[in-house]
């Protein structure tokens, strides 16, 4: 797969040491962690993008627990970047299911980022479709509201992309790129190869051969 923009982001971002990143976390403010979880994220999204499957970053380069909780912290922030785009379609796919669940919906997002048939981030992923009105995650075009009103469940989610994205989250689906409710049957579903299931969920990508 193409190196694309990742490494050009490693270069030009990693390399220079933000103003509040050797600080210690418990002096900067939230606004500033919130804006270094979100820097970090994008390149870790391109990282993913570029290398699927690779080793997880080095430790200044991940995504701390406390920057993840600071990003969208009241859940109802503009869709605009990887953490709060993940986060929501693990709380909105999975929310009051299991956390396996909420993570195994979080491998799907990653396997497609991966994937050359899917778009390039993770939000272009979540929002595929909805300019068709066909989207891809049901939640994003549902018609309503997508802001995450459950406080301990949102965090949760949060946890669970932060692990996604800084590449810790083993792939409980077997590489999925598609999945669906148990309590429905897709008429797609007999077209691909199912790689993993758990209470809630069967899990499919397409067969190779």
């Amino acid at each position: 797969m193409p190196v694309r923009r990742y490494s050009v982001l490693l270069s030009l971002t990693l390399s220079v040491t933000l103003p509040w990143m050797a600080a210690d976390p418990a002096w900067a403010s939230e606004t500033q962690m919130a804006e270094t979880a979100e820097r970090k994220a994008e390149i870790l999204e391109q990282k993913a993008l570029a290398e699927p499957n690779e080793t997880p970053p080095a430790p200044r380069q991940a995504l701390t627990p406390s920057g993840i909780q600071a990003v969208d912290p009241q859940g109802d922030a503009p869709l605009d970047d990887p953490i709060t785009c993940l986060s929501r379609t693990i709380y909105w796919e999975a929310r009051g299911v299991g956390a396996s669940e909420m993570e195994a919906v979080a491998n799907v997002v990653m396997n497609r980022l991966g994937d050359a048939d899917f778009p390039n981030t993770v939000c272009e992923v979540v929002r595929q479709g909805s300019e068709q009105g066909n989207c891809q995650f049901s939640w994003w075009c549902d018609g309503r509201s997508d802001s995450a009103f459950e406080e301990r469940a949102y965090a949760e989610s949060k946890k669970i992309a932060r692990r996604a994205l800084n590449g810790s989250l083993a792939d409980a689906t077997n590489g999925a790129l598609f999945f669906h409710s148990k309590s429905v049957t897709p008429s797609w579903a007999s077209q691909f190869t199912k790689t993993a299931e758990t209470d809630a969920f069967d899990f499919y990508r397409p067969d190779d051969g």
